[in-house]
């Protein structure tokens, strides 16, 4: 488990977010991003500051139910944002999203798509890895080197088998195999952490940081297991036994990046 505080994560909003603009200056907007088909570097930062911007309102605003995505998900959106003024505007939502998680405060009850965890909390910590992870996508596309603090990549690692665990997750679907049965268990290994071991055995999933006999292990630098998940390249990953299970897990626990 790690030990990353509200204030950690709205404070790492903002640096994720500086790193992220000082690595896309000078590069033309209309690069493409491999990494999310269809995009290019433009687009990627309007999804980014979108997606502060969508945070931001329903934290203001106390939002008690489902808000539009429509500023992360229509390109149109803020396409009017382009060229130079893409960084400055970045850097802008990402300090407003803070300091409105600031005044709300960690407990504040908001709608999360998490029915669970539906506080302001749920936003600082998902706000700081969806930077993250496309400031990855930034350097996939610009050729440039992705480094990422090593708590920062256990909490998003941790984040992950965190949706995992929900519902959509693991419920049987009305086709394809079911995610969980006898003997399903997988385990990620990473050097300097204690692993995180994932029970699918049961009537539902459960993850510990304690190690395990595993049908399938996932072993590599804890960022490029993160990278892993989010299935982006991962060169110092290795997997050993049960391919078909990781995948469908894989498959399963990614359903809310499609939402």
């Amino acid at each position: 488990m790690t030990s990353l505080t509200f204030d950690d994560y709205r404070h790492a909003i903002v640096d994720q977010t500086g790193l992220l603009g000082r690595q896309i200056r000078g590069v033309d907007p209309a690069t493409p991003v491999p990494t999310c088909p269809g995009w290019d570097v433009a687009r990627l930062l309007r999804h980014v500051g979108g997606d502060h911007r969508w945070a931001e309102e329903i934290v203001r605003e106390r939002a008690a139910g489902p808000v539009s995505g429509d500023p992360v998900d229509d390109p149109s959106v803020y396409a009017h944002v382009n060229g130079d003024a893409l960084v400055g505007w970045l850097g802008e939502g990402a300090a407003r999203l803070s300091a409105t998680l600031r005044a709300a405060g960690p407990g504040m009850r908001v709608w999360t798509p998490a029915h669970e965890r539906s506080t302001a909390l749920f936003w600082a910590r998902r706000m700081t890895h969806e930077t993250a992870v496309h400031r990855a996508d930034a350097a996939l596309a610009t050729g440039a080197p992705f480094t990422l603090d090593a708590e920062l990549a256990l909490d998003a690692v941790e984040e992950w088998l965190d949706f995992s665990t929900v519902p959509e997750a693991y419920e049987p679907p009305p086709e394809g195999p079911a995610l969980l049965g006898p003997g399903r268990t997988l385990h990620f290994e990473a050097p300097g952490t204690g692993g995180w071991f994932v029970d699918l055995a049961t009537d539902r999933p459960a993850w510990r940081t304690q190690p395990g006999e595993a049908a399938v292990t996932v072993r590599g630098p804890v960022t490029d297991l993160l990278l892993f998940l989010y299935r982006r390249p991962a060169e110092g990953v290795e997997i050993h036994g049960d391919k078909d299970l990781l995948e469908l897990w894989l498959d399963r626990t990614g359903f809310w990046l499609e939402a």
